[in-house]
């Protein structure tokens, strides 16, 4: 396991509250010499504790009014060929093989509630090997920060 220090966690924290942060101003803020700062980005980056730097959309903008989960049970047999389909629905933003009463889980984003309806009934539904599904509508989302970054 690797072990990672104050300024580590100090440099996640601030790059996760804003991952386009520059060096410079990142250094004044945390009152470190910017090519140590940059070593220690880079040294996560190895590490692969810094997976990627990405954005955050706001996906409204983008003509998205409804999120959901998709609760599934699928015939084992057919799992390879089911998560192929999911891979081709383009509503369907990620896919998670749980534990407990469903076999996966699926998020969707859709237009709005007749689209959703449309990609659960018509798109999920109809795939081969589905055996049942639940829906679980997102009315309210309120994100925190993981406890290991809490300063």
């Amino acid at each position: 396991m690797h072990r990672f220090d104050d300024l580590d966690m100090k440099l996640l924290y601030e790059l996760t509250n804003d991952g386009s942060i520059s060096v410079p101003v990142l250094s004044k803020k945390l009152e470190i010499n910017a090519s140590v700062l940059y070593s220690r980005i880079k040294r996560l980056m190895k590490k692969k504790l810094i997976k990627k730097f990405t954005i955050e959309i706001d996906e409204s903008l983008l003509g998205i009014g409804v999120k959901a989960s998709v609760g599934i049970n699928r015939d084992p047999k057919l799992k390879e060929m089911i998560h192929k389909k999911f891979m081709e629905t383009s509503e369907v933003v990620s896919i998670s093989e749980v534990t407990g009463r469903f076999d996966i889980i699926v998020d969707v984003y859709a237009k709005n509630l007749e689209a959703l309806h449309d990609v659960v009934i018509e798109k999920i539904g109809k795939i081969e090997g589905i055996q049942n599904t639940e829906t679980f509508v997102e009315l309210q989302k309120t994100d925190k920060d993981p406890v290991y970054l809490i300063e």
